[in-house]
């Protein structure tokens, strides 16, 4: 039998928008995405004395940081709480935003040499940040839990505070977490990637928008006349909703976690988009 010789065409197109914007290829580069999240955690510590264990006592000492200079030297209220567990509870959903943001915002600019050499979906890095983040989440969390269970069992404050049935809820909360700082950073990492400067004001950014967050001050505490400024973040409900599920005390509404579901999928659509448009050209100008 002759043999018979068949042309194949393979083609590669740049992402246009939501139509080529292909989930099932991302899931095909699953391997790809498991290193990059072992390198993020590998990476993040290398060479350090205490290695792995700074994800507990980073966490651990800027709760600390935090109950000295806001709660005894301040005097700041934590709506009769103890400090080390209002600002523990607060920094919980903190943390994992800003890590994932810190992550995603340097995606096109830290990987330039990377994108040069190899195809694969961009979003795997920015996708891998989340996940190395949710990680360290765990981790936190555990060290959270530590410290509840101390304050409930060897302190006389137990009565203050309790596990909320909403708790159940934790799942999608980080779910809304996680896009809010995935949309946030591929803003970033685009704008990062046409003007360098907002490499540096990417740290400036965040630690700006922490003190605009209850995290170190509870929402009762905000003037009548200025708390829509609080109430606009839309980070402000995870960090009450977090805290009143792990605590008791806090909470947003309906309308304040609505306002922040719907910016939040506002940022996150705009951000892949963005991105998508500007790493077709990246690398050639990188």
């Amino acid at each position: 039998m002759a043999n018979v010789a068949s042309n194949h065409e393979l083609v590669i197109r740049p992402t246009r928008g939501w139509s080529h914007l292909d989930l099932a290829e991302i899931w095909r580069y699953r391997d790809l995405l498991y290193l990059l999240v072992h390198r993020e955690l590998v990476v993040k510590y290398k060479q350090t004395i205490l290695g792995p264990a700074w994800f507990v006592l980073q966490p651990l000492l800027m709760t600390v940081v935090f109950a000295v200079i806001f709660g005894n030297v301040a005097k700041i209220p934590t709506d009769g709480l103890p400090p080390m567990l209002f600002y523990s509870g607060g920094l919980l959903g903190w943390n994992f935003f800003a890590q994932t943001f810190q992550g995603t915002s340097s995606t096109l600019v830290a990987n330039a040499s990377l994108f040069g050499k190899v195809y694969f979906p961009r979003l795997v890095v920015p996708l891998s940040a989340v996940i190395s983040s949710l990680l360290a989440f765990a981790i936190q969390l555990l060290t959270f839990l530590s410290l509840f269970a101390y304050f409930k069992i060897f302190t006389s404050t137990s009565s203050s505070f309790g596990l909320s049935r909403d708790i159940v809820l934790l799942a999608p909360l980080l779910v809304q977490i996680a896009a809010l700082s995935l949309g946030v950073g591929l803003w970033l990492a685009a704008l990062t990637a046409k003007y360098r400067d907002f490499t540096h004001l990417s740290s400036l950014f965040i630690q700006l928008w922490l003190y605009a967050t209850p995290v170190i001050y509870p929402l009762s505490q905000i003037p009548a006349r200025w708390r829509w400024v609080v109430l606009v973040n839309p980070m402000t409900a995870p960090v009450e909703t977090m805290r009143h599920m792990f605590l008791g005390q806090g909470g947003a509404t309906m309308s304040q976690s609505a306002f922040a579901v719907v910016t939040t999928l506002i940022l996150l659509l705009s951000g892949v988009l963005v991105f998508t448009k500007v790493e077709r050209t990246f690398v050639d100008r990188a």
